[in-house]
């Protein structure tokens, strides 16, 4: 009888250590701080969250497998025209929003490095947020909680969906999502996700808003 208890209370465990982990490795907004709409966007203007962002879209008629290094943009998969115009639409919302960015880091990888670079003009390399086979991306696990060191700004990454997903867990971010973390030293809570169409919604809220002051 007692080994009966004993087997049954270790498979009640076992099965409440699995739902714990599988709750743990959800990339959605944390319910305990989750934001949308104006909350959000006033967190954003405040400064200390870091926008981790997926590369824009992409065109997958070449891939990476014969590029020669991080520079040989010929031979990677590169951004697309529409790509390309989502990442000028992502910046300029930022920029009409008032969301303050300082540091802007991206993969070195061709792709993400001009996405960053044509939402923001600028971006630093860092082999942190690259993708990488049979990496556990333990560095960028430490970058995501690390704390926004300037006051009043945020942290923008643009980087890749599978090492993402492969420290936060799924849902698998789209092209041109972002997730919104706020860092807190030893580890980091998702706060909200952001789609392409977000931006505008984000921004039709604020108008309305503004002009019932």
């Amino acid at each position: 009888m007692l080994r009966r208890l004993l087997s049954c209370l270790a498979i009640a465990c076992s099965i409440a250590s699995g739902t714990a982990a599988a709750a743990e490795s959800s990339s959605a907004p944390d319910a305990a701080h989750a934001l949308t709409g104006r909350p959000l966007l006033e967190a954003l203007r405040s400064g200390g969250l870091t926008l981790y962002f997926r590369h824009t879209s992409t065109d997958f008629s070449k891939l990476d497998g014969a590029m020669r290094d991080y520079r040989d943009c010929a031979n990677q998969r590169m951004l697309s025209d529409k790509g390309r115009d989502e990442a000028r639409l992502i910046g300029r919302a930022i920029a009409e929003l008032k969301i303050p960015v300082g540091e802007v880091l991206a993969s070195p990888y061709c792709r993400t490095s001009e996405t960053a670079t044509l939402m923001f003009g600028r971006a630093t390399a860092d082999n942190a947020i690259r993708e990488e086979a049979g990496n556990n991306y333990a560095a960028l696990k430490r970058l995501l909680a690390k704390p926004v060191g300037a006051a009043g700004v945020n942290r923008a990454i643009v980087g890749h969906g599978t090492p993402f997903r492969a420290i936060a867990g799924p849902p698998h971010l789209a092209e041109g999502e972002a997730a919104v973390l706020k860092p807190l030293g030893e580890r980091y809570v998702v706060v909200a996700r952001i789609t392409l169409g977000d931006w505008a919604t984000l921004a039709d809220a604020t108008k309305k808003v503004e002009a019932h002051r």
